[in-house]
């Protein structure tokens, strides 16, 4: 009865499929429809097959045939991985990654820029179910994989400001719930610049400025949790430094 009676402490991981869910629910009759998907889904295989297409029609792999030639027919399932890897092999493409990554921005932000998208709630309903679950478990943080301002705008709505652990301490002193986006986000600020994000896979990125905070207090809320609750995250082999990072905590949890 008294272990009943302990209150959990939760940490959510968000992935793609989180933002996807959101559009999905919008649309549910639709869920299974192909052309749809192709057009405004929002999960990494979406994403990158409308990418690659829009760079080859724009010309942003013209500038390094070396890169160009590495593309099969059948196009891309992962552009992130796709970017990590020859930014790892120091393949002569500063140009060609600037113009990826601005084609990933685009892309999604054009998608989540549908009329409807104010009707998105459920971000914001699973934060007020913790609003009313207080005597049963705590929010201790959010850790998200994804680049869009879904999640912040869930917070805003409902007058909380995200804390996004750019520094290595609150400059306010005040606690709040933190929202740690491991990638870097489209309108992420630190210190008054728009944070470039990082692409997950085989680059240590995140070992730099400000993401080393952001990744160390990923760590901290995950020695902290007792559940840790995945939504739309697939966990795959391209999210290695993820998984080292949970291996970490359950190491250290013993």
């Amino acid at each position: 009865i008294m272990a009943d009676k302990r209150i959990s402490k939760i940490v959510y991981l968000f992935g793609a499929g989180a933002t996807h869910a959101e559009m999905i629910s919008l649309y549910h009759e639709k869920h299974n429809d192909l052309t749809f998907l192709r057009k405004n889904g929002l999960l990494m295989n979406h994403v990158s097959e409308r990418v690659i297409k829009a760079s080859l029609e724009k010309g942003v792999l013209r500038t390094s045939y070396q890169i160009k030639k590495l593309l099969s027919p059948a196009g891309l399932s992962n552009v992130e991985l796709f970017i990590s890897l020859i930014e790892k092999n120091q393949v002569k493409s500063e140009k060609v990654i600037y113009g990826l990554k601005k084609e990933i921005k685009q892309d999604i932000e054009i998608v989540l820029n549908d009329p409807r998208r104010k009707k998105f709630l459920l971000h914001r309903s699973l934060l007020e179910l913790h609003s009313l679950m207080e005597e049963r478990e705590t929010l201790v943080g959010i850790i998200s994989l994804n680049y869009d301002n879904v999640l912040d705008d869930a917070y805003r709505d409902l007058k909380i400001k995200p804390d996004y652990g750019l520094y290595s301490k609150n400059e306010n002193g005040d606690k709040k719930t933190p929202l740690l986006k491991l990638h870097g986000g489209f309108q992420l600020l630190y210190r008054r610049r728009l944070l470039p994000i990082i692409t997950p896979g085989v680059n240590k990125n995140y070992l730099e400025l400000p993401y080393n905070f952001i990744w160390g207090r990923a760590l901290e809320i995950l020695l902290e949790c007792t559940q840790l609750r995945i939504v739309g995250c697939s966990l795959n082999q391209n999210d290695i430094g993820l998984i080292d990072l949970l291996f970490k905590a359950h190491l250290a949890m013993g």
